[in-house]
């Protein structure tokens, strides 16, 4: 919005020439984007804690230390929607097509969120919407993302399967890409949900993850350091990078009031498109496989509950405390903020090594 007004007001200034920069637009979208968390959150939070259901149910089966958060509003998941959408819509080309598929992901996700999180506060039912009920609308929204991914790709690279350190290895997937996709998108978006058990412990990771994607996605749209670094070239996916730094800003001022002991909880509105959002950017960059390095606590999560849930069905016991395991640790004796930080510290390792397969050919 913000770049087509630039784009005029330059023929009588050439000052607003800066705001062509890919760079300048995404830090100005972080910026924007917190800006507006950290003015909006307190309001938003205020609402929130009005609803007469009393806040986010507790699920009697958790570490007892949980029952002090009784109360506490939830839903904040929305503030961060809000003000990553009003971020990309200021600052990124509303003319690029993959900032659209991104924000009816985020939206399309966060709907079903918030269905399942007004099941769980207006009902005071902690399970929600049917687990069958929410994985269709996932299905569906995920299914129609990835459907359009395949048939408006214009390059062969945007389809094609790349794998890190071999950068010398590409592989055409067809109609697979659209399998590929679908399952990034709802796994990824599953699994931020899963670790979103603790105050702040799955806005941090998303937030490292959605800036180091940012920097794939910069990358890849720039025809000079895709060949230098050997990474798939996709035109238009540049712009990526103001929709992920509006995820890094928004998350970090939600952070500020998300924070242990958390004043709000993302909820599922939250939760659920953030992490559909991670995986549709990944599969937009061709970088399927370094999310599952620098989202590396999401997939742990993820595992830890389908390693409990078989080993329980086949054998009859757990393999750990309670899953997802973040509440195993809490049950070993770790405090919260130990978990959370440790766990953050982990994100940052991964993160790193992520990145650093740019380098590696």
């Amino acid at each position: 919005m913000l770049l087509e007004l630039a784009r005029i007001m330059q023929e009588f200034a050439s000052f607003f020439a800066l705001f062509n920069y890919i760079t300048m637009r995404a830090i100005l979208s972080a910026l924007t984007a917190l800006a507006l968390t950290l003015m909006l959150g307190p309001w938003v939070i205020d609402r929130l804690a009005r609803l007469k259901s009393g806040g986010q149910p507790i699920r009697s089966d958790g570490p007892a230390t949980h029952f002090v958060k009784a109360g506490t509003p939830t839903m904040g998941g929305a503030l961060i929607l809000l003000t990553i959408t009003l971020a990309t819509l200021l600052w990124g080309d509303l003319r690029n097509r993959y900032v659209w598929v991104l924000l009816f992901v985020l939206i399309s996700f966060g709907a079903i969120g918030w269905y399942d999180d007004w099941i769980k506060i207006v009902k005071r039912d902690p399970n929600g919407l049917k687990s069958r009920h929410k994985y269709a609308l996932q299905s569906l929204f995920g299914l129609a993302a990835a459907l359009f991914l395949y048939y408006t790709a214009d390059v062969a690279a945007a389809t094609t399967l790349y794998l890190p350190l071999l950068k010398n290895v590409a592989i055409p997937m067809g109609l697979g890409f659209v399998v590929l996709a679908y399952f990034w998108i709802v796994g990824f978006s599953n699994a931020v949900n899963l670790t979103d058990g603790l105050d702040g412990l799955a806005i941090m990771p998303t937030v490292l993850v959605a800036a180091a994607l940012g920097i794939f996605a910069y990358a890849s749209g720039n025809a000079v350091f895709s060949q230098y670094l050997q990474i798939p070239a996709v035109p238009g996916a540049g712009e990526l990078s103001i929709f992920c730094a509006a995820i890094a800003g928004a998350g970090l001022g939600f952070l500020w009031f998300n924070t242990y002991p958390a004043m709000v909880f993302m909820g599922d509105i939250g939760a659920l498109a953030l992490g559909a959002a991670l995986g549709c950017i990944a599969v937009i960059v061709r970088q399927e496989a370094i999310l599952l390095v620098m989202g590396g606590i999401f997939v742990i999560e993820t595992l830890s509950v389908m390693i409990q849930v078989a080993s329980f069905k086949l054998t009859g016991k757990r393999i750990f405390r309670m899953a997802p395991i973040h509440h195993h640790f809490e049950l070993k004796g770790w405090p919260e903020p130990r978990v959370i930080v440790r766990f953050w510290i982990v994100s940052v390792i991964l993160v790193l090594v992520g990145l650093a397969t740019l380098k590696v050919r």
